[in-house]
């Protein structure tokens, strides 16, 4: 953990809050395209563009996801977090959409 802190400590606090917010949002987006590959995989299982499209998706959805988990670390210090605000961040980014709801709630200087 401390690399990821070494890394991050070059950069201003608004410009990672900045990152953290778009990064939040991106990652629901993709879900959404996530989920449009599944459906066109499930009506076209042998073409051969839907497994392009999801496979494309898929790592682009995994860079979200992994960008995410490594500006937690930041935003928790930002944001002063404890154990269960981080927790919940954590495990929220296992399920669609919640991002969002991390970026509007969780990521507030006036949260009380």
């Amino acid at each position: 953990m401390q690399f990821i802190e070494k890394f991050f400590s070059k950069y201003s606090e608004e410009k990672l809050t900045k990152w953290f917010h778009q990064i939040c949002f991106a990652e629901a987006v993709s879900w959404c395209f996530l989920f449009s590959a599944m459906i066109w995989i499930r009506y076209e299982r042998d073409a051969l563009l839907p497994t392009i499209y999801i496979i494309i998706v898929g790592n682009i959805h995994g860079l979200f996801f992994s960008l995410y988990l490594l500006l937690l670390t930041s935003a928790r210090k930002i944001f002063k977090w404890d154990d269960e605000d981080t927790v919940f961040a954590v495990i929220s980014a296992f399920f669609p959409f919640a991002t969002i709801w991390v970026e509007k709630k969780l990521a507030r200087f006036d949260r009380e």
